[in-house]
């Protein structure tokens, strides 16, 4: 006769084991109460275990960059609408050979913001290069949202020379899937925008932000925020692409209407190069020169 012991699973491995075999055979998950609480999804996913969900988010991507030896990253952040040049100038080819005028104002667009991506695609490149000379311990990592555009860019300078990044993506409606350059084992997708903006200021040294739209305005002024009101520490803010920013956002009317103070325009820097931003963050941090 069979016992309980039999026919249940007590043991860790067992409970994986059994989820396992039901992703593998696409078979759904019944309800049951006998399942151990950690390797039951219907149970993880109730309303009242969010607090639960919100911890594991928490901890997972922490663990694993400390196992990684991720202690310092960059952050870059941009819009995840502007295309790699070479996407962009075969847009541009397709828009003129169908001869519609919409399609070739669009490609002609991209083909302007593409120089955003070619950017970021520069600086990651020189953090990068330069990092992998310092101490294991010491090195400084980029940190992306993962996705498409100025991420994607950010993520492929690293991935030019060799370099690791970390990419902290989001479950959207429309699926944001993590671009091809991106680590594997540095990749992480969250649920909740809150703990993945404190991944990201949680090893960041710098905060470099492209030109972006909403996403970017709300990382931005997040981090801004956090440093002006002294919760977070004092860090490099470079607003990339001092034309698009200051078009964007007149700073000035702040503090003609005394909405912030005038030394709060210290806590960001406008630049315009790759090199610029660079030598910000490591003369902050007083880095050593590359050789040669």
């Amino acid at each position: 006769m069979e016992t309980t012991e039999d026919i249940k699973y007590s043991h860790l491995a067992d409970a994986w084991a059994q989820l396992q075999a039901h992703a593998a055979k696409g078979l759904p998950l019944e309800p049951d109460a006998y399942r151990l609480a950690f390797a039951d999804p219907e149970f993880l996913l109730r309303r009242e275990t969010r607090g639960l969900r919100i911890q594991l988010e928490m901890l997972k991507p922490d663990l694993d960059q400390t196992q990684a030896g991720v202690e310092n990253t960059i952050v870059v952040f941009g819009s995840a609408r502007f295309p790699s040049p070479e996407t962009a100038e075969a847009a541009l080819a397709a828009a003129r050979a169908s001869g519609d005028a919409g399609a070739m104002t669009k490609a002609e667009r991209g083909v302007r913001n593409s120089r955003h991506y070619e950017l970021a695609r520069q600086f990651a490149r020189l953090v990068a290069t330069d990092s992998l000379r310092f101490p294991p311990g010491e090195r400084l990592y980029i940190c992306t949202g993962g996705g498409p555009g100025i991420m994607e860019a950010a993520t492929r300078g690293a991935h030019d020379v060799g370099a690791p990044s970390v990419a902290l993506n989001i479950a959207l409606p429309h699926e944001q899937s993590a671009n091809p350059y991106v680590s594997p084992h540095l990749s992480f997708k969250f649920h909740y925008f809150a703990m993945r903006k404190m991944h990201f200021m949680m090893r960041a040294k710098a905060l470099v932000a492209f030109p972006g739209g909403f996403g970017t305005l709300d990382e931005l002024f997040e981090v801004i925020t956090l440093v002006q009101t002294k919760k977070a520490k004092p860090v490099p803010i470079i607003l990339f692409g001092s034309d698009y920013w200051k078009r964007l956002i007149n700073m000035d009317v702040l503090i003609d209407e005394e909405a912030i103070s005038p030394e709060d325009l210290a806590l960001f820097q406008y630049v315009d190069d790759p090199q610029a931003a660079w030598d910000i963050i490591r003369d902050f941090y007083a880095l050593p020169a590359p050789a040669g």
